[in-house]
């Protein structure tokens, strides 16, 4: 079989980042590759939500994709992805979903915008894709293909009760795919460190009984119409 993941990392981390690497570990030796763009385009400062799409759409083009992965903030470029026309199953990891108004309500005063002050990870990003991010819609209708959904019950960055509450509104809309399914985790928290052989399972058997396929993604062309922002 041959299977490639498209892996979308989360807010300001990277293709190294720490669920990332643990994942390319268990991974990679099934013969699995590991497709893993860099998504902090054009750069960390000057992050935009759109150009993490098409990142994302290039990086499926090259290397058609088994199963999509987004980690946090990657679950919403994972979801766009999906929408623009990669069909493949998707495994969200600890996914940003229902939280747009926090993404401009939680941050503090100023451009850009500083974070993690203090820390090895301090960095700054202009205030406009906090704006952006706040409009972004593409989490509001179920994807057209099979999703599992990985979230912890002490999920520190995203309210576990807003991601399950876009769950119960995909499962009343009717339109989840058959094996869709939510995993809770409860003693989890965002990074779920001790939950990484549970999702690489998944995404296992999501590649293995290939519930849709591999993808075609559209022509760059095609992909620049309708963004997943209002």
């Amino acid at each position: 079989m041959d299977t490639s993941i498209l892996y979308l990392h989360g807010f300001t981390s990277s293709p190294t980042g720490e669920k990332a690497t643990r994942l390319r570990e268990l991974l990679t030796p099934l013969g699995i590759r590991f497709n893993a763009p860099d998504l902090n385009v054009p750069s960390v400062a000057a992050l935009e939500f759109e150009q993490m799409v098409l990142c994302a759409l290039d990086a499926a083009a090259a290397d058609p994709p088994s199963v999509v992965v987004g980690s946090s903030l990657g679950s919403l470029v994972a979801l766009e992805v999906v929408r623009r026309g990669v069909h493949a199953p998707v495994v969200l990891i600890a996914p940003a979903l229902g939280v747009a108004v926090h993404w401009i309500d939680h941050v503090a005063d100023g451009d850009p915008v500083l974070l993690y002050e203090g820390t090895e990870d301090e960095c700054r990003v202009h205030r406009r894709f906090f704006e952006n991010m706040s409009a972004v819609t593409c989490d509001d209708r179920a994807p057209a293909t099979a999703v599992t959904v990985f979230m912890g019950r002490e999920d520190e960055s995203v309210p576990f009760e807003k991601v399950r509450e876009v769950w119960e509104g995909w499962e009343r809309s009717g339109l989840l795919v058959p094996e869709s399914r939510f995993v809770e985790i409860e003693d989890g928290d965002h990074s779920l460190a001790g939950s990484m052989d549970l999702v690489a399972a998944e995404i296992v058997r999501k590649a293995a009984t290939g519930d849709e396929g591999l993808g075609v993604p559209l022509s760059r062309r095609e992909r620049g119409q309708g963004r997943g922002q209002g």
